[in-house]
């Protein structure tokens, strides 16, 4: 019996989201869907894009056999609310084609309804809009088959073999067609259970699908700005266009400082460093991470790490600090910003840091969500002067670049 996903809605609306290619046309890399594109995931872009506009739906993922693992770090930085809204991913086939048919026969599977509304979306589209969605749902619904479509700007030639031009069509009948395409789900799942049936040669879209079957697709509008990505170019140009809406560029310091005691570690960066003495702090007392809390908090001007994780409060005591500044990130999520760059230094005498520097960096960039050439740390001592230079403790400084919408 299949697993209860909550898909028996009447009037529901389902995504079905096509990852199980291997996009070679985007150059080296791995599959492009699982590559980052400005610090995220393409994958864990389209889907909170789909998910956050159109509230209740529901989504479920075509993946290739060999990338789960990918897979799940891809959805593993969505909010707990929007991954509960993801089916178990389904394995696609040898062609597209045959992976929206798995993908749509698991939705069948879970339960999804005939009258339901099920938006077919390629991965590697993460600038999907609400309006889009809104659009594509309400043809779903009111035509049973339609295709979101943008106006051909340049003349379209048809050529032969031999590039002879042997047609011109009119630009005016003729739309670059996108994805997500919508469709009553009963009517989707039919027409590619036929194509599958009658060993019909590979169609470029679902709509080509549709079209074979015997149905009428319509076209509503589309954006120029629910671009595919495909190229190497394609991925330069997404980037710009993230950073450039992120044009509130914020700088926040942190400062941190504890006292040696007893112990036969220090935590510095999420990692646990072998030293003769320990850290005294009401938490792990993790300097360094509690100075980067402080200069994330400071950027978006949110208080401290006093005020989100008081001292006072029982429940921190001994805690470990990569919490602290895993809520700092998510208030940066929370306003729409993403964090470009940490710069933090550790002023000590003992224990010596470089041998540790790397795992330091990695560890940071972990529990941050950042790649290793966005977080700098690095070490000096204080010339043996001040509480530092006479190794009664630690101090730490940090530097964080936060760029909001």
């Amino acid at each position: 019996m299949a697993e209860d996903h909550g898909a028996k809605k009447a009037g529901g609306a389902f995504f079905l989201v096509v990852a199980a290619g291997r996009g070679a046309r985007a150059g080296a890399g791995g599959p492009k869907q699982y590559r980052e594109l400005a610090g995220r995931q393409v994958l864990t872009r389209t889907l909170r894009a789909l998910l956050d506009g159109a509230a209740g739906a529901k989504a479920l993922v075509v993946i290739h056999a060999d990338d789960r693992d990918l897979y799940e770090a891809a959805i593993a930085p969505l909010p707990d609310d929007v991954r509960a809204r993801l089916f178990p991913p389904a394995f696609g086939g040898a062609t597209r084609q045959d992976s929206v048919c798995n993908g749509l026969e698991a939705l069948a599977a879970f339960g999804v309804g005939d009258d339901a509304a099920v938006l077919i979306h390629d991965a590697a589209r993460p600038f999907v809009s609400p309006g889009l969605i809104a659009r594509a749902l309400e043809a779903a619904r009111d035509k049973g088959a339609g295709v979101p479509g943008v106006a051909v700007v340049d003349t379209i030639k048809q050529v032969a073999e031999d590039l002879r031009i042997v047609a011109t069509p009119a630009r005016a009948t003729l739309r670059g067609v996108q994805t997500p395409q919508a469709f009553r789900f009963v009517l989707i799942l039919a027409a590619h259970r036929a194509v599958r049936a009658d060993g019909c040669r590979e169609m470029t879209d679902d709509a080509a699908v549709a079209e074979w079957a015997g149905h009428c697709v319509f076209v509503f509008p589309g954006e120029a700005e629910n671009v595919k990505l495909t190229t190497p170019e394609d991925f330069l140009r997404a980037e710009a266009k993230l950073f450039n809406e992120l044009a509130d560029i914020r700088t926040g310091q942190g400062f941190d400082v504890h006292a040696f005691g007893n112990g036969d570690h220090v935590w510095l960066g999420g990692v646990k460093v072998p030293h003769d003495r320990g850290l005294v702090g009401h938490s792990d007392a993790d300097v360094l991470l509690h100075a980067i809390t402080d200069a994330v908090l400071g950027a978006i001007a949110d208080g401290d790490i006093g005020a989100h994780f008081p001292p006072s409060d029982p429940q921190w005591r001994g805690a470990s600090s990569d919490q602290f500044l895993r809520h700092a990130v998510e208030r940066v999520a929370a306003r729409g910003g993403r964090i470009a760059h940490i710069d933090a230094t550790l002023i000590c005498e003992r224990p010596k840091v470089g041998p540790h520097r790397d795992a330091i960096r990695a560890r940071i960039g972990e529990i941050m969500d950042l790649p290793l050439d966005r977080v700098a740390v690095k070490a000096t001592t204080s010339e043996r002067l001040g509480f530092t230079g006479r190794q009664e403790g630690i101090a730490a400084m940090a530097m964080a670049t936060v760029r909001l919408p």
